[in-house]
C-alpha cells in the first residue's frame, strides 16, 4: 500500500504562510539549503503525520471555489471550534463549515492566506 510521506504548500507570499501556519498549529519552518523553499516540522519524530515543505507558488492562484475540488490536507486538531477562530484570526477564511462524520468525529474546511483550502478535524466517535 502507498502513503503521503510529504506534502507541499504554495504560497503567494511565503512569509505570510510561514506565520499563518506557524501561528495556527505552531508548526515550525526552516529554508532548505539556501533555496527558495522551507521544511515544514510538524510534529516530533516518532508520532503519526507527515512533514512538509512550503515554496513560492509558480503559476496562478487557486481560483474561488463553491466545492471541494483539490486534494486536500487535514490536520488533527483537540478543539475544532476553536481552531476555525484562530484559522481566522490569523487570517484564513472557513470554506466549509464544520460538519460530522458520524463515528469519526467533526470536520472543517479552510483557506489559508494564500488561498489554499486545507482541513481540519477533531475525532469524535460520537459525532453525528
Amino acid at each position: 500500500m502507498n502513503r503521503p510521506i510529504h506534502f507541499e504548500i504554495h504560497a503567494e507570499n511565503t512569509d505570510r504562510a510561514i506565520a499563518f501556519y506557524s501561528k495556527l498549529f505552531g508548526w515550525t519552518f526552516s529554508q532548505w539549503n539556501g533555496q527558495p523553499y522551507w521544511l515544514v516540522k510538524t510534529g516530533e519524530e516518532g508520532t503519526p503525520g507527515i512533514n512538509g515543505g512550503l515554496l513560492p507558488r509558480q503559476g496562478p492562484g487557486p481560483a474561488a471555489m463553491a466545492a471541494v475540488s483539490s486534494y486536500v490536507c487535514t490536520t488533527g486538531v483537540e478543539n475544532l471550534d476553536a481552531m476555525l477562530t484562530k484559522a481566522v484570526a490569523a487570517g484564513g477564511v472557513v470554506a466549509v463549515p464544520k460538519m460530522p462524520i458520524p463515528t469519526m468525529g467533526w470536520l472543517a474546511y479552510c483557506k489559508d492566506t494564500e488561498g489554499n483550502l486545507f482541513g481540519m478535524m477533531q475525532m469524535d466517535a460520537n459525532a453525528a
